[in-house]
């Protein structure tokens, strides 16, 4: 299941950054469009935050995403490999554009996943269902972690604003939530 899927991303022997964007929609579960034309410009590591601009939001509004030590160790190390060009996932034919759309499931598909399987956009999914189900989080944290506005416009202003603590926390939790998950299984048999 899940887990199994951690565990083969984490020995995904691709090119790095294909490794590192598997890993961090793992970790940070955003739409996989915002993530594979994320630019350099967008990441605060030193503040441990990604900042989405509204031109490439599904709601056309910024977002802003708490980044946990696992993704920002990512960041930083793809940086070391691609920090001189503007994007974080440029493409092998040409740095100026990103990774395909399709690069990911590909990726997953060479991992032995079908589309029924995986997908890089059901990391959403995934996400919100198991940070729901924890019962640790406001789901109203979660929708707004996930970039999801509600139709009260009223509510929307309000909402915009809060719940960073809370999901500074949670992504601190959601990070460590994987890693344990992935961890290989210890048989206590030997």
């Amino acid at each position: 299941a899940f887990d199994g899927l951690l565990r083969a991303i984490w020995g995904y022997e691709g090119q790095p950054e294909t490794a590192a964007a598997l890993r961090l929609m793992a970790y940070l579960y955003p739409r996989p469009g915002e993530l594979r034309q994320a630019e350099w410009a967008e990441f605060d590591l030193d503040s441990a935050e990604w900042t989405i601009p509204a031109t490439r939001t599904k709601m056309r509004r910024t977002h802003r995403k708490p980044l946990p030590s696992q993704a920002v160790t990512i960041l930083r190390e793809l940086h070391r490999l691609n920090g001189d060009g503007r994007l974080v996932f440029p493409s092998v034919r040409s740095r100026l554009r990103p990774i395909s759309e399709n690069t990911l499931n590909a990726a997953l598909r060479r991992l032995g996943y079908s589309t029924d399987e995986a997908t890089s956009h059901g990391f959403r999914a995934s996400a919100s269902s198991l940070l729901n189900e924890s019962g640790k989080w406001p789901p109203d944290a979660i929708e707004a972690e996930l970039g999801h506005v509600g139709a009260d416009e009223v509510r929307r202003a309000y909402h915009r604003a809060t719940y960073w603590d809370t999901r500074v926390e949670m992504a601190v939790w959601w990070a460590d939530e994987i890693d344990r998950l992935r961890a290989p299984a210890v048989d206590i048999f030997g």
